[in-house]
């Protein structure tokens, strides 16, 4: 998939790739990580002597650190990946123990930990915390809306009927029950929820809204909102990947035809709304003088774009493989390869309003890995 005059530069990202990697493991081995402080990774695990904790065992990136290790471990073979992996799967176990706190998020949480072990290793410790998280997350479909809740409470007030398109990378989770315990239910609950996706999120010219409002008693769209984008109508593109790798991830497991064509509808946006230098802003809709940009957007787009460009025909394969290469490309240039920072992508962004930007955020640096093998042609699928 990778064009021939660029097997050189993925040859030398992998090089970088491998060789932070190896002292970075070692050195946030017993972190949850989330971002950088001063350099350093902080840890959404860690609790104060108060024993209160410091940032939150549910924090919902708290599975790709641990699913980075499994990359690594399928990459190079080093077990000491696959022993720092179990460490933050362990850790998360304080979720289900607590409870409160857990949210749609889930598959985020426990698909690269626990599916990710399970998958490799048959260990049937991991496959109960999977299945467990699975349940958790098919209690969250609203039956009349015919979507997965998300959130709990939140002081924008009541959020009952509220969906977002993040959720589409959590419904993979559902299909893995599915597959692995033969119970259709699971499988439905996920459908279901996508085919609500491409109605009430999908818009016609293949953008996104982040969330929808629908009545939580008697179904149907109430309104959307803005959410981590610009305003409400615009196009905050780290959901613009959202839905494309996530629709893609729904027709890798159902091969249901309409999931394709909406990931494609919504990669053609995202490909004609890429500026030429390949560096994605915070959304596509916002103010020219705001030079806000989110390199995780683009990592995760790369993703969708070459699981695009796997599921069509040759004459296809080009448009979305390149475009990927491009954002790629892009960020590499633009990460921190030293032992500076933790971290590898430093020009993350949360959300459009929020004042921090352009900073180091975990899963930045998880599906630029994940796209990187892909390349390769060597990825350990964890979806």
């Amino acid at each position: 998939m990778i064009p021939e005059n660029e097997q050189e530069w993925l040859n030398a990202a992998i090089s970088r790739l491998t060789v932070k990697m190896e002292w970075v493991s070692e050195k946030s081995k017993h972190k949850i990580p989330y971002t950088t402080v001063n350099g350093t990774h902080d840890d959404r695990a860690a609790v104060n002597p108060s024993g209160a904790e410091a940032d939150g065992i549910n924090w919902w990136t708290n599975g790709f650190w641990g699913g980075m290790m499994w990359l690594m471990h399928h990459e190079t073979g080093n077990e000491k990946y696959k022993a720092i992996a179990a460490i933050s799967e362990e850790k998360l176990d304080r979720c289900f123990e607590e409870f409160y706190g857990l949210h749609h998020d889930v598959g985020f949480m426990w698909l690269p930990t626990s599916v990710a072990n399970y998958r490799v290793t048959k260990n049937p410790a991991s496959r109960k915390r999977a299945l467990h998280a699975a349940n958790l997350l098919a209690g969250r479909f609203n039956l009349a809306g015919g979507f997965i809740r998300a959130w709990n409470d939140l002081e924008e007030g009541d959020t009952r009927g509220w969906a977002i398109i993040d959720c589409m990378l959590n419904i993979p989770l559902l299909y893995w029950a599915s597959e692995e315990t033969g119970d259709p239910r699971f499988k439905q609950i996920a459908m279901k929820h996508a085919d609500t996706a491409i109605d009430a999120f999908v818009r016609s010219d293949g953008s996104v809204n982040h969330i929808v409002e629908f009545d939580p008693e008697h179904g149907g769209v109430v309104r959307t909102y803005g959410g981590q984008g610009y305003e409400e109508d615009s196009s905050w593109t780290r959901g613009q990947a959202w839905g494309l790798y996530g629709f893609m991830m729904s027709y890798i497991h159902t091969q249901k035809d309409e999931y394709l064509q909406t990931a494609k509808r919504i990669a053609h946006y995202f490909i004609a709304n890429m500026p030429e230098n390949g560096i994605i802003p915070v959304d596509f809709r916002q103010p020219a003088e705001r030079r806000l940009e989110d390199d995780t957007a683009a990592a995760i787009a790369a993703c969708g774009l070459l699981e695009v460009a796997k599921a069509v025909g040759k004459h296809e394969q080009r448009l979305y493989a390149d475009a990927a290469v491009k954002l790629l490309k892009a960020v590499d240039k633009r990460s921190d390869w030293s032992q500076a920072s933790d971290g590898i992508i430093q020009y993350g962004s949360g959300a459009y309003h929020t004042p921090a930007h352009h900073h180091t955020i975990i899963y930045g640096d998880y599906y630029f890995m994940e796209a990187i093998f892909k390349l390769k042609g060597n990825d350990l699928y964890l979806w």
